[in-house]
């Protein structure tokens, strides 16, 4: 019933921004000196009559007793929960920027080049500037959500909101589906790292396996505040990677013949480019800015989810600079030779320094999508029990085991499916598209517009919305079809490789 008042109630835009979630419950406890004799009282010997009523009373006492464990082991529930509600709203804007980078970015960014040469340069950074200030007004969007329905912890829950039981049961599996294949490509990643420093000596598989251990280990930590902490690595790490990489090419590109001048970049797309190409190309740079996938669960950790648009601003100009800058420079200092990642073109043994430093990006970045699937799992199976906190012996029981469940399902479907990198590009157009552009264009008609949505004040956003949907549509589409003609074309070719089979980097 709540949800459907609050889906009634759509002509409130402003959100209440004073919600608190966290309660705390005290108890006072009697001191221990309480029913003892005072040492200046003499003691004698009870009366028949004092006696019985001793008696009497020490029966009322042991009631007394008995009804106070029950209220002790309430009291015990309570300061676990009250204990458990403090710990999962720790997060603060600052460490939510980094949250959000780390698991937008990973290597994503080093796949920009080759997506810049499909495109060209200046398709390439309009679009990555366009693309990240949309994604940045959609994540505005999102927050006010989360701001006016305090209760919204993950996707799912904006699901019910929008459609009821089926939108929470259909949100919550596209939310377990994608993330599960994500974390999938980052052991699929690691194992490539993995064999590049190792020259291809050892098989992949067993990398992949290291790769998914990795990741379920950093997965295990259940709060993105402790998440958060290794963010800061992940993000050093993220800088690092990408400044080798274009300081190196940038190196080789100025002593090559003809120097920087001689590099054949273009501003305008390769010759011969099909639709397919091309749009697989502005998937890349769409699905760059993913992080919306998991803000209702970051900000539901926030101690003041007011502050959140602070870290919408600071993780998408800082996505917006380092794709832009790593996208062009690359390209122009590489050309169409440019692979995909690109710190491959920087040599053998840049291409090792860069993937060791990068190590950190793989496996923090994905342990991240793990938690966020995970929490919304767990929450849900303990949503009326003190063990959705995590701080019992069953709560820490059931977390582990589930982060063991999912680790390992992610790294069998990575593995065993022949054509998994489409199968994740064909997840990502049906998924990503949604969570972060045209759902949020369709939550402001929804649930936030006040009045006419075409109204003066309204009107602006609700144009944007409009963009942000057309965005999202055909990039479901468009993204759709693209994914189908490259599993076709490679199926027919027999590049896909076999299951649980070792393969080059």
């Amino acid at each position: 019933m709540a949800e459907q008042t609050a889906i009634m109630n759509t002509d409130q835009c402003t959100p209440a921004t004073g919600a608190s979630k966290g309660q705390e419950q005290s108890s006072s406890s009697a001191s221990p000196d309480i029913g003892k004799p005072s040492a200046a009282t003499p003691q004698t010997e009870p009366s028949s009559h004092a006696h019985a009523h001793l008696q009497a009373q020490a029966v009322a006492d042991n009631d007394i007793f008995a009804e106070t464990s029950e209220e002790l082991d309430q009291d015990r529930l309570k300061r676990i929960a009250a204990a458990g509600n403090a710990h999962f709203h720790r997060l603060g804007w600052k460490r939510l920027a980094i949250v959000t980078i780390v698991e937008a970015i990973a290597l994503g960014a080093l796949s920009l080049p080759a997506a810049y040469h499909t495109l060209g340069m200046f398709a390439g950074v309009f679009l990555t500037i366009t693309l990240g200030l949309i994604a940045i007004f959609t994540s505005w969007i999102v927050g006010q959500v989360k701001l006016k329905f305090p209760e919204t912890a993950s996707y799912a829950d904006a699901g019910r909101l929008l459609m009821g039981r089926f939108g929470y049961e259909v949100f919550g599996a596209a939310l377990v589906l994608e993330l599960v294949m994500v974390v999938g490509s980052h052991a699929l990643t690691g194992s490539i790292a993995l064999g590049d420093l190792n020259d291809g000596r050892t098989c992949s598989i067993v990398f992949s396996a290291v790769s998914a251990i990795i990741l379920l280990i950093l997965a295990i930590p259940p709060s993105f505040s402790e998440v958060a902490i290794l963010g800061y690595i992940d993000f050093g790490s993220i800088v690092a990677a990408v400044g080798i990489t274009i300081i190196a090419t940038g190196i080789q590109a100025s002593e090559s013949p003809g120097g920087l001048s001689g590099v054949e970049w273009s501003a305008w797309p390769k010759d011969d480019v099909t639709f397919s190409q091309a749009f697989v190309a502005v998937s890349n740079i769409i699905f760059a800015f993913s992080f919306a996938i998991g803000q209702f669960s970051f900000m539901d950790e926030m101690h003041t989810p007011t502050d959140y648009m602070k870290s919408i601003w600071a993780s998408g100009f800082i996505q917006i600079a380092i794709y832009t800058l790593t996208g062009a420079l690359c390209y122009a200092f590489i050309g169409p030779s440019v692979k995909s990642p690109a710190l491959l073109s920087a040599g053998p043994l840049i291409s090792k320094i860069a993937f060791g430093i990068a190590l950190p990006v793989i496996f923090i970045s994905g342990s991240i999508n793990s938690t966020v699937a995970l929490r919304y799992i767990h929450g849900r199976m303990f949503k009326n029990s003190v063990n959705r906190y995590i701080k019992t012996p069953m709560g820490w029981a059931t977390w582990i085991g589930l982060v063991i469940a999912f680790t390992i399902v992610a790294w069998v479907i990575a593995e065993a499916i022949p054509i998994f990198s489409d199968l994740l590009s064909l997840a990502s157009a049906l998924f990503v598209s949604g969570f972060s552009f045209w759902i949020p264009a369709i939550m402001w008609f929804k649930l936030l517009c006040p009045g006419k949505w075409y109204s003066k004040e309204n009107l602006p956003i609700s144009i944007g919305s409009v963009v942000a949907f057309i965005i999202g549509a055909v990039t479901l589409v468009a993204g759709t079809y693209s994914t189908i003609v490259d599993i076709i074309k490679e199926t027919n070719d027999g590049s896909a490789h076999s299951p649980f089979a070792c393969r080059s980097s």
